[in-house]
């Protein structure tokens, strides 16, 4: 295996757009090694993708430790020689007006969804830079590319992704190195379910994301593979990507009332 087959790491990889990308690469002959804070589901999918042969292995990880993120990249480095992919995808949602948060709010989204993927880069960057290929692809979102009201932590969290990744996008080209920032639009998710409300009645918030038009995690991880392979510094679902350049770069006012539209929608499921 080592020396020939490519290497993949996949962090939240147990469940959701995490769990498709490995699916997803092991199709294409990739290892995967499905790294997840959630032993369960991470060992039966382990069990799962390694029915016909062996293509996956689970390692536990809270990737917001720095010294066991630092553990499980060079190990497998050291075992495999080579570390093909690296997708820091763990990540959180959550919901709540600025005015009702506590710092130990914006310290755990923070901690998951931006050092993860800054702890995870760090690391991953500097083994590639060694080896002189690779690609690192972190999971934003279209919160990442323009303003999220009432979830604005998560939105913090997500533009800061974009700017670290399209900024080390071309900063890693001299070294052989390629970046990506996956920015999903709605994709159907535990996510969702799984996110924290503060001050706010969830189900009425899930309600209303339920009836956009759900994207599976299979295809957004179909699009993820080929923006990979055409290196795209940004891999956003066109349809979404057009309309939100149009809207909030051409028709800034149907932006704003968008944008005000969602603040009042929102504040109706505020817990008062």
């Amino acid at each position: 295996m080592a020396g020939y087959r490519k290497v993949a790491i996949v962090t939240g990889g147990a469940s959701g757009i995490g769990k498709a990308i490995c699916n997803e690469l092991v199709s294409k002959n990739v290892f995967v090694i499905i790294s997840d804070i959630n032993e369960r589901d991470g060992k039966n999918f382990e069990a799962e993708l390694n029915k016909e042969a062996i293509n996956s292995r689970f390692v536990h990880l809270n990737v917001t430790e720095f010294k066991s993120v630092e553990r499980v990249i060079n190990e497998v480095y050291q075992e495999f020689n080579r570390l093909d992919y690296l997708f820091n995808n763990a990540g959180i949602a959550m919901y709540g007006e600025l005015f009702d948060m506590s710092i130990e709010d914006w310290k755990e989204i923070v901690d998951i969804n931006l050092w993860g993927v800054i702890n995870g880069t760090q690391i991953g960057y500097k083994i590639m830079k060694e080896q002189g290929f690779g690609h690192i692809v972190n999971t934003a979102s279209a919160a990442g590319l323009g303003p999220s009201p009432i979830s604005s932590a998560y939105s913090t969290t997500k533009h800061a992704v974009v700017g670290l990744t399209t900024s080390l996008h071309y900063e890693a080209e001299q070294f052989g190195i390629k970046v990506s920032a996956l920015c999903p639009t709605f994709v159907d998710t535990p996510i969702f379910d799984e996110a924290k409300a503060i001050n706010i009645n969830k189900s009425i918030i899930t309600k209303q994301l339920k009836k956009q038009k759900m994207m599976s995690p299979q295809q957004l991880a179909k699009i993820a593979l080929d923006g990979i392979h055409k290196n795209k510094p940004v891999i956003c679902p066109m349809p979404m990507r057009r309309t939100m350049n149009v809207i909030f770069t051409i028709f800034p006012p149907a932006h704003s009332a968008l944008m005000r539209l969602v603040c009042k929608v929102s504040r109706k499921a505020r817990i008062v």
